[in-house]
């Protein structure tokens, strides 16, 4: 029988996070990106967590403060250390036969994980999961929507009848191909001209490609093929040889046709199936779990 029980986190403001119990010495600390609910696409974190559940591995699914159930005001993903620390300790209260863990985020989340990593060498930690990791700026934004927007508009058949019956209007379109195009020529200032270590929304990716290269452990990127997320993440570590190093070190399992969220049942079974295996792995245990469906 499954269990799952509410926990109550108290550290500079009160936090709820639910608690899959399970015997395994490897857990997941599940971590949500932006402000999300429980229902729709993002119903994926109850079920991944009762399918891990199913096969004795500890879950912790954590609620960022001004999120979900927790009190206090949301911060900047780049600034959750702090929040991800007091989750990591309160789940190996839980869990006391805990040994290690691995960090499952998307988007946002995977990001703030990577961080993480930079800011602690955290000997818990033994794993990555990393779904669609948010790396947003303007220049990377504008190359993907030019490589991925703009060249499918001109093979879209609808695209074409709008244009050719006046309900485009061209004036704008070009207006916005041309912004688009001049911030796909921007350069990132490199993180080597940053000064300290203050982690902010313009340099944050330089930190994150740090985090990821002390990181010691394993991981696992899933990317989706229908996400301009996924592509700004992805074109970012062909344009980038110490990223696509990284890359290259890590399991990558890319979906073409999902989308950001995973949000087909199709989709979710893949997602909670390779981190199974991925973290039963970990655990020093034959894959090839069953779930339910």
């Amino acid at each position: 029988m499954q269990i799952e029980r509410p926990l109550i986190i108290q550290a500079d403001t009160e936090h709820t996070a639910i608690l899959h119990e399970g015997n395994s010495d490897t857990g997941v600390l599940v971590l949500v990106g932006g402000p999300q609910y429980r229902v729709g696409s993002h119903r994926q974190f109850v079920k991944l967590s009762r399918a891990l559940a199913a096969q004795q591995l500890p879950s912790l699914r954590f609620d960022f403060a001004g999120m979900g159930d927790s009190a206090g005001r949301v911060a900047d993903f780049y600034q959750r250390d702090a929040e991800i620390t007091v989750a990591i300790n309160a789940f190996f209260s839980a869990q006391s036969q805990l040994k290690r863990i691995v960090l499952w985020g998307l988007c946002d989340a995977a990001s703030a994980a990577m961080l993480y990593c930079y800011r602690h060498q955290d000997p818990r930690i033994s794993g990555l999961v990393l779904l669609n990791p948010w790396v947003r700026s303007n220049e990377s934004l504008a190359q993907v929507k030019l490589k991925h927007y703009y060249l499918q508009r001109l093979t879209d058949k609808a695209f074409w009848q709008k244009l050719f019956s006046g309900g485009l209007n061209l004036s704008s379109s070009l207006r916005d191909f041309g912004q688009t195009w001049r911030q796909s020529r921007q350069k990132s200032k490199p993180l080597t001209q940053q000064r300290g270590d203050n982690i902010n929304a313009q340099n944050y990716t330089g930190y994150m490609l740090k985090g990821w290269q002390q990181f010691t452990g394993n991981s696992l990127l899933i990317s989706s093929g229908n996400d301009l997320t996924a592509q700004e993440f992805l074109a970012l570590c062909r344009g980038n040889p110490p990223w696509q190093q990284q890359l290259s070190k890590a399991e990558h399992q890319h979906l073409d046709a999902a989308n950001h969220t995973f949000s087909t049942a199709q989709w979710r079974q893949t997602v909670e199936q390779l981190t199974l295996d991925f973290v039963q792995r970990l655990a020093g245990a034959d894959p090839g779990l069953q779930q339910d469906s």
